[in-house]
């Protein structure tokens, strides 16, 4: 009963997640733009554009300009994360590809550096004035699920070890549709319950900052409002429907 219920619960999950995120691209896709106004010093080709956005995703240049204590928080949290989630597909491979074999050491310790990033980007919601005055229940909420998924994942690791084989036959399973036995360890419970709530609330929570930067009009506008007029789709439309005044 308790692997059904899992097995359901993820279904579930997924379908939310990949429909709520396609929907809300789409959304931040068809929302208007009708200034320019790209943050200066902007580039003025679009190749400048594409070099900017690979650095404010990969460096999180932006951050590093405005705080370098919350740029190393956060990035060092960022880049655990992606160790953790890459070293997370040898549970769904099989073979293992080698790629993700070669990550396992590295994952292995990233959650240490995962949970160090997150402890002190909450700290920072406490200590620091301001940032604890914009700070609303939602901020801490997420940081403690996400505190709460890296330590349950660390606590398996290294205090309460779970039934690795059978969690990786329950996971292909999911995959092939061929349900198998889900461990019963109550660590392991706790760690995929919270799992499921980071999948379920992702695409209306605060981490949809992820696919949203790429639509952020100050990060992937041209700044060559000289060169060329700089019209909404929405405005062009309604400009193109207008009747022509006589003599023109």
């Amino acid at each position: 009963m308790l692997s059904t219920i899992f097995a359901v619960l993820f279904y579930l999950a997924t379908a939310v997640f990949v429909v709520g995120l396609v929907y809300r691209i789409q959304l931040y896709a068809r929302t208007p733009a009708p200034l320019k106004i790209p943050t200066t010093p902007a580039p003025v080709t679009t190749s400048g554009v594409v070099v900017r956005m690979f650095k404010e995703v990969v460096f999180f240049e932006s951050l590093f300009k405005a705080n370098k204590w919350t740029w190393l928080f956060g990035w060092v949290f960022h880049v655990a994360l992606l160790l953790v989630i890459l070293r997370h597909l040898r549970y769904f491979t099989e073979p293992v590809w080698f790629w993700v074999t070669l990550v396992q050491p590295f994952g292995k310790y990233a959650g240490f550096a995962m949970l160090a990033g997150l402890s002190a980007l909450w700290g920072r919601r406490f200590l620091v004035e301001r940032v604890r005055y914009i700070s609303g229940p939602s901020d801490h909420l997420m940081l403690m699920l996400l505190i709460g998924i890296a330590a349950s994942g660390l606590i398996m690791k290294f205090m309460a070890h779970t039934d690795i084989v059978s969690l990786k036959a329950f996971a292909l399973g999911l995959i092939y549709f061929d349900w198998q036995t889900l461990p019963a360890d109550p660590v392991l419970l706790i760690h995929l319950g919270l799992v499921l709530v980071l999948i379920f609330i992702f695409p209306v929570s605060k981490l949809l900052h992820a696919p949203g930067v790429f639509f952020s009009p100050g990060r992937n506008q041209v700044d060559n409002p000289r060169e060329k007029r700089h019209v909404a789709p929405w405005a062009d439309a309604l400009d193109t429907n207008q009747p022509k005044a006589k003599g023109k």
